[in-house]
């Protein structure tokens, strides 16, 4: 048995005035203090202060969110007492508004504890709109959650599907003036996560054809968006297809790219889209080596139009074309390019590893690595080497 969850999605021009048509007395919005000071912030609160809503505003999520911020943005929203939060950024402060919301509701929670089998009865007090200002993580659409322990420096892959938001506002205008280098590392992030979402062992007839139209719209408008980001149509269609590889992974789920990408974030913060879509390739190379017919290569290949024989064939096809695309977008294909010293990785290899192996995305491969080969891919990847075990 499996599910399928996704929010009521509001997307195209001007979606953002749906904030307007809410019913409610109090709204709490989570973000950063990036977005308060390109007035992102504003925009929102003053579409809900139309909706008559008293609105308060925490906007201290960071990069990986904390448990420590997770706890602070919930204690006020205790304070304050929303029936709506809102929660406006990317992946970060999406996840991060996911956690304050159970917290909020069930403040006898652990957030380390979050987990799809227990009921948390969400709802009671408030519920959840989701605005991604950029086109990658597709947490929008999805029940994962994503927090970093620092003392243990190490990300948490959590989640409840009670946390799905209840609704998504996919509007483009959030998006129109996303930094290049931005751009590149969400806009891999969402090419992971539909191919992830595609070959994991969870795979379904409910999530094959979003992936694999996320993938399509990633190769084709990702370098356009990243070459221009004045191009409206490539802006927008980026934006949807991280929705759509949101809802698509969302429901079957991520795999071995995301556990390697997690454990490297966690120990050395390359940002999340930049880890996990390096090590796309190195994982396919060595997907392909594991159990015969497991793997779902061709079938992948074949729907965007890559030249591919067998199977082996269709995986270095696709391996050789994501790393063509990390080219023209001049991302990082090694651990070295990551500005890491072999120093570093060596000395913290055994966490590396851990972290890895502990990740619950990892166990969704078609192929698992036992420590040593988890070593090896991350040797394999600081060099730039194709997989050849």
């Amino acid at each position: 048995m499996w599910f399928f969850k996704s929010p009521e999605i509001v997307h195209g021009e001007e979606a953002l005035s749906h904030l307007e048509r809410l019913e409610g007395t109090r709204a709490h919005i989570v973000t950063d203090p990036v977005l308060v000071k390109l007035g992102h912030a504003d925009r929102v609160k003053k579409a809900l202060e139309s909706a008559g809503m008293q609105v308060a505003v925490f906007d201290q999520v960071e990069p990986d969110p904390s448990l420590e911020t997770v706890r602070a943005g919930a204690a006020a929203m205790t304070e304050f007492g929303p029936d709506w939060i809102v929660a406006l950024g990317g992946g970060s402060s999406i996840d991060a508004a996911k956690a304050m919301w159970i917290l909020y509701e069930r403040p006898d929670v652990d957030p380390e504890g979050i987990n799809p089998i227990e009921t948390f009865h969400l709802r009671r007090k408030a519920r959840l709109v989701a605005i991604p200002t950029t086109s990658g993580t597709g947490s929008e659409c999805t029940w994962i959650i994503v927090l970093t322990n620092r003392g243990e420096r190490r990300k948490l892959g959590l989640g409840s599907r009670e946390a799905t938001p209840d609704i998504a506002i996919i509007d483009p205008s959030f998006v129109m003036e996303l930094p290049p280098r931005i751009t590149a590392d969400t806009g891999m992030d969402a090419l992971t996560h539909a191919v992830e979402g595609f070959t994991c062992v969870y795979h379904n007839d409910f999530t094959d054809g979003l992936c694999l139209k996320a993938i399509q719209m990633v190769f084709e408008y990702l370098p356009r968006a990243y070459k221009d980001g004045h191009d409206a149509e490539a802006r927008a269609k980026m934006h949807n297809a991280a929705s759509i590889a949101g809802l698509g992974f969302g429901n079957s789920m991520a795999s071995l790219a995301h556990g390697l990408g997690h454990s490297l974030g966690g120990v050395f913060h390359v940002p999340h889209g930049r880890g996990v879509s390096l090590f796309l390739p190195y994982v396919i190379e060595f997907c392909m080596r594991g159990e015969a017919g497991s793997t779902r290569y061709a079938e992948l290949a074949a729907g965007v139009g890559l030249a591919h024989g067998n199977e082996a064939q269709a995986a270095a096809a696709l391996a050789a074309a994501i790393r063509d695309l990390q080219a023209r977008l001049d991302q990082p294909q090694t651990l070295r390019a990551c500005g890491l010293s072999r120093e570093e990785v060596t000395r913290d290899m055994a966490l590396l590893v851990s972290n890895t192996g502990n990740d619950s995305q990892t166990v969704t491969s078609t192929r698992i690595p036992d420590d040593q080969e988890a070593a090896r891919i991350f040797e394999y990847a600081y060099e730039g080497k194709s997989i050849d075990f």
